[in-house]
Formats: structure tokens, sequence, C-alpha cells
């Protein structure tokens, strides 16, 4: 998503490997019983990073790998992605029980809800992500005997590319109410890019149509040296346990559009949630507050968005 058309990437590589890593925390949770994933852990397995197999099994934990005073790390994420699991469960079945009978999960990764949740009769759910990221998933998910329930049809190709074509291919109908998915995605795309895409979606969707997107925070006033700075001294551990992921060469920063606001202009009515009233809500505890906590979970927002019948 972040990167140029040519490039590609699988579930332990390059963007592809915060897939995994979301997937590891979400092990994490359901472990600890906050949620209840349980294609997460083998998923996690089957890609075969050895520090983020042995982070979702409990062999490696945070305060091992976590910086000392560090604004961000992987104590932070069980919960906040456990939070948010549940905020696009919850906006997947909101949206089933309103009579939507298509879900669209963008850059889906290892994303596993078409199997885990109960859809209703008639659900189609389509994932787009890159080939090798669908492959990966629905490989191990097939030796695991595991069956989707809906209708899944999976879009290989990358955000980049003409992908509303490909999403026309496999069947999906622009005339019919939509529930989009954009999770953990917009960090991974340029705020032009977020814009394009937003923008495609909104042409793409009938009246009723829902969003559900985690927003990140504008980052223009910040200081892009000192930001990076803090990112590798914050994953330095990692690379210690032979884990290198630069997160600095695959997230954007800069000027970034509200996506609220932006959406309004198409005819969208938005409710955000932001992440320290998420995490209240499920009854997890606080993210530790910082001086500016833009490079922390604090900083993301959630939007449920649906648009107006009268368009």
């Amino acid at each position: 998503m972040t990167l140029p058309n040519d490039d590609t990437w699988d579930p332990a590589t390059k963007v592809g490997a915060t897939a995994t890593m979301a997937a590891a925390a979400r092990a994490i949770a359901t472990r600890d019983g906050i949620i209840d994933d349980p294609f997460a852990e083998p998923l996690v397995r089957a890609v075969g990073v050895n520090f983020l197999t042995r982070w979702a099994t409990g062999d490696l934990v945070a305060s091992e790998l976590d910086a000392e005073g560090s604004r961000w790390g992987l104590a932070q994420m069980p919960a906040s992605i456990a939070a948010r699991t549940r905020y696009f469960d919850e906006l997947c079945a909101d949206a089933a029980t309103a009579g939507i009978r298509q879900a669209v999960i963008l850059a889906s990764g290892l994303d596993a809800r078409a199997y885990r949740l109960s859809w209703p009769t008639g659900m189609t759910v389509f994932e787009i992500d890159q080939p090798a990221v669908i492959e990966s998933k629905t490989t191990t998910l097939a030796k695991l005997v595991a069956e989707p329930k809906a209708d899944l049809r999976a879009v290989a190709i990358d955000l980049c590319d003409d992908w509303p074509a490909a999403l026309a291919t496999a069947g999906f109908d622009t005339s019919r109410p939509t529930v989009w998915i954009a999770e953990g995605l917009f960090g991974y795309l340029a705020p032009e890019a977020q814009d394009r895409l937003l923008d495609t979606i909104a042409a793409l969707s009938a009246p009723g149509s829902r969003l559900g997107s985690e927003a990140v925070p504008n980052t223009a006033d910040m200081d892009p040296d000192a930001a990076r700075e803090r990112m590798r001294e914050a994953t330095a551990k990692w690379r210690d346990h032979g884990f290198e992921l630069d997160l600095n060469a695959i997230a954007f920063e800069g000027e970034r559009h509200d996506v609220g606001a932006y959406l309004e202009a198409h005819g969208w009515t938005s409710v955000a949630t932001p992440m320290a009233e998420l995490l209240a809500r499920y009854g997890l505890g606080p993210i530790a507050q910082t001086d500016d906590d833009r490079q922390t979970m604090n900083g993301v927002t959630y939007y449920t968005s649906t648009l107006s019948t009268d368009r």
C-alpha cells in the first residue's frame, strides 16, 4: 500500500509483517480471554517469523522487547488490537443486522472474520490483499480444515492497482449497500493515497453503506527526524532478537485529512471513537499518556461512517 506499484510482499516482509504482528497480538489477547480468535496463533506460526511466533506463544514477553521509557511498544498492542478487533467485529454485526449483505475488507492481512464471525445467510465477504498474503492465509486455514461462514471471495491485488475492477470481477454489486473495513491501513498510505481510497469507496458505495476505519493522526507539525529516531529506539530490542522491520520505511508522515470531515463532503455522517474511549468501553486498561500521543496507539481514532440514503 505504501510502496511502488511494482513492489510486492508476503506476511513475513514489509507491510505484510505488520499484519502478522497484529495477528500475534490477537493471539495473545485470545489467550488472555479478551477476544476469541482461534485462528490467530496458527496463522502466525505458519508465516514462520520466529520473533513473532515466540511473542504470540508467550516465549517472549513485552518487558524483554520494549525500550525503557519508550512512547510505543509491544506492551500496548494486545489490548489495543483486541479493542479494535471488537470494534470492527461489532460494526460487521450491526451492518448485518441492518440488512447489509456484502462486506469488503481492505488490506485484509491475516484477518479471519469470514471464518470466525456468525454471518447471516446470503452474506458475501470480499477480502482484498497482495496475492502472497491471500495465498498464505488461504493455505493455512485449509490445512486447519476451517470453513468460512460466509460466501468468501478473495481478491488478490494490491490497492495501488485497479482493485475496483478486480472487485467487480469477483461479483461486487455497487447497487447494494456495503460494509467496508479499513483496519490498520491508513498509516501505511500516503495522505493523498488515503484521500483517493476514500474517494473510491464513496464512488462504489450504495446509499446505506457503512465504512469502519482506523484513522491515524496528522503529523505535519512533528519533527520527522526526531520521530524516526524515537521509532528506531523503540524497536532496537527487536533487532537484538533477529526481527528486522523498519517501520519508518513503511509508514507515512505529513498533512492528513480528518477522515470524518473528508467523508462528510461525500455525503457520509461519521461517529468518532478515540482509542482511550474504546479501551474504556471494553473494560481494558488505558495506555499511558505522553506529552504527544501521536506515536502511540492513543493517537488513533476509529470512525463508523454511514452514507445517507438520501444520496
